[in-house]
């Protein structure tokens, strides 16, 4: 078994999780929305992650809607003491399964009791706010207002720490001067390189940056290249993605998602992964093509 503890660890405020977690969204049906085809092995993906030394679950209420934080719940409470769960709030889901703002003050508050309730605390670890300006991507637009509700909250005792999503350097700036903001969960990747100035600033300031789908939006160019280095180096595609990513800076925290029990051994054996130099400079190249 793979130990992940080997990939190092980083913090979340004032907790300290291994670089290496798993992303929960998948656990849903299709579209991330409905349950699971398979609710058994949902479970036991969830299971065998934490069995594996994951210590850094991500979720959100909005994945199902609600589906993967009651298997969550199911799986695994009363949760161990060393695992952090971290959720997102601001989005909700249309009957269309559609993904829409929910920036409300009633919205974020009903979002964070329905986390609550769901996953069965008292108190959430971290909660990342949801950016919804543009679904697909950070765009710019005031989070005063909704960053100022979770805050309110934080001081009630129902969030512990505060992060942002799907956030622009001038978002992130602005949520500090609000509140402490412990993590920053955009789409980064070898082919997706627009945080780089960001994530090096996050880093100089001991905050975690958490880059979700490792290998979304590849051209088949890019991903030709991924695969043959891959292939010289024995690994899958996604482990070297992966392992390039934890290369990279050493405040990223990986939650790679799967509701493969193969793929999450997969996943994890990244932390076995040592990356030589030409192999690097090969994968540097993806994203300045």
């Amino acid at each position: 078994m793979t130990d992940i503890a080997k990939a190092g660890t980083f913090s979340l405020g004032d907790r300290t999780v291994k670089r290496l977690g798993y992303g929960a969204m998948q656990l849903a049906g299709p579209g991330v929305y409905g349950p699971p085809k398979d609710r058994d092995a949902a479970i036991a993906v969830l299971r065998a992650a934490v069995a594996q030394g994951v210590d850094h679950i991500d979720t959100s209420d909005f994945y199902g809607p609600h589906v993967t934080n009651q298997l969550i719940r199911e799986a695994l409470h009363p949760y161990p003491d060393d695992l952090v769960i971290v959720t997102k709030v601001g989005a909700k889901r249309g009957a269309d399964a559609s993904w829409n703002p929910a920036f409300s003050a009633e919205e974020l508050t009903q979002a964070v009791h329905d986390n609550l309730r769901n996953l069965g605390v008292d108190a959430l670890d971290v909660v990342n706010l949801r950016l919804m300006f543009d679904v697909h991507g950070p765009a710019e637009g005031a989070i005063e207002a909704p960053l100022t509700v979770l805050a309110d909250l934080q001081r009630r005792g129902l969030i512990r720490r505060i992060g942002l999503s799907n956030a622009t350097r001038a978002q992130v700036a602005e949520g500090r001067r609000i509140t402490e903001i412990v993590c920053v969960q955009n789409q980064y990747n070898l082919a997706h390189r627009g945080d780089d100035a960001l994530i090096d600033e996050l880093a100089t300031a001991g905050t975690a940056y958490v880059p979700f789908f490792p290998l979304g939006g590849f051209s088949p160019l890019q991903s030709t290249a991924l695969s043959e280095v891959a292939a010289r180096l024995g690994a899958t595609p996604m482990q070297v993605a992966l392992a390039w990513l934890l290369r990279r800076s050493p405040n990223i925290l990986l939650i790679p998602g799967t509701s493969s029990l193969g793929h999450l051994r997969e996943n994890l054996a990244a932390a076995d992964l040592t990356l030589p130099d030409d192999a690097m400079v090969a994968l540097d190249g993806i994203g300045a093509a």
